[in-house]
């Protein structure tokens, strides 16, 4: 098994970050599930880099996914997130680029897996448009996949993953329980035993002034002022694992 991971900074682990800073995440989190099902070493790039839309996603990501030496045998793919965020978004054309990373992958002989997002809308800002653009883009997606016979992990649509003890103080990005619900999903998908990961509800929190002036001053300002100075928080980083690294059979903890 040779598994490549390419997106934004859902599959690259944002929120789920080890003690030394260096995020994990669900596709890791896959990784090591595939290993420990297998009972064998699995293979293993992570191309995936924050802030990322899709169009290099499916284009700079998947060439270099797909000239990994030796070749993979599974990518999974994800991207549009960051899209959503900007104005005068395109479906049709995130579509067709998704449809291109399909067709690249039949003809490369790849088994591909599609990844719809989860769904942060509830506590964002404009979250209502952000998730009528989401649902819009899934269900094109999802006709894709059926389709083309690929198989689709629709996390988008997970309501249980849309409660806050899924998400990071940013309410943008997973934590370590929603990477690691995502991470279930598309275990399971793929066939393995896995039970879909759910954590306790918790006490409902307080939406006072004072907290919301924190979380506007700390997580709004900061992305308005990258979106209005043309940069993102990515532009200077490559995706964590760039060539193949081993992820050994051992018990998941």
């Amino acid at each position: 098994m040779r598994y490549v991971a390419i997106g934004d900074s859902f599959t690259e682990g944002v929120g789920d970050e080890r003690p030394d800073g260096t995020p994990r995440g669900w596709a890791d989190l896959v990784a090591e599930g595939m290993a420990a099902a297998l009972g064998e070493t699995v293979r293993y790039a992570n191309l995936a880099v924050r802030g990322r839309l899709l169009e290099p996603i499916a284009t700079t990501q998947l060439d270099k996914a797909l000239a990994l030496s030796p070749a993979p045998t599974m990518l999974t793919f994800n991207g549009g997130g960051n899209d959503m965020m900007r104005p005068g978004i395109d479906v049709e054309r995130l579509v067709g680029l998704t449809e291109r990373v399909i067709l690249r992958c039949l003809a490369a002989d790849v088994r591909l897996v599609l990844l719809s997002g989860a769904d942060p809308s509830q506590r964002l800002p404009f979250g209502r448009m952000i998730h009528r653009r989401g649902e819009v883009l899934t269900a094109r997606i999802a006709e894709l996949a059926a389709r083309h016979d690929i198989l689709l992990v629709d996390a988008f649509n997970d309501v249980e993953s849309r409660r806050a003890e899924y998400w990071s103080p940013d309410r943008l990005h997973l934590n370590a329980a929603g990477h690691r619900r995502v991470a279930s999903l598309v275990l399971k998908a793929l066939g393995h035993t896995a039970e879909a990961h759910a954590v306790a509800p918790g006490p409902v929190a307080r939406r006072s002034l004072r907290v919301e002036t924190r979380y506007y001053r700390e997580h709004v300002l900061p992305w308005v002022n990258r979106r209005i100075r043309g940069i993102s928080s990515g532009d200077d980083a490559t995706g964590k694992h760039p060539d193949w690294v081993p992820v050994e059979a051992r018990p998941l903890v």
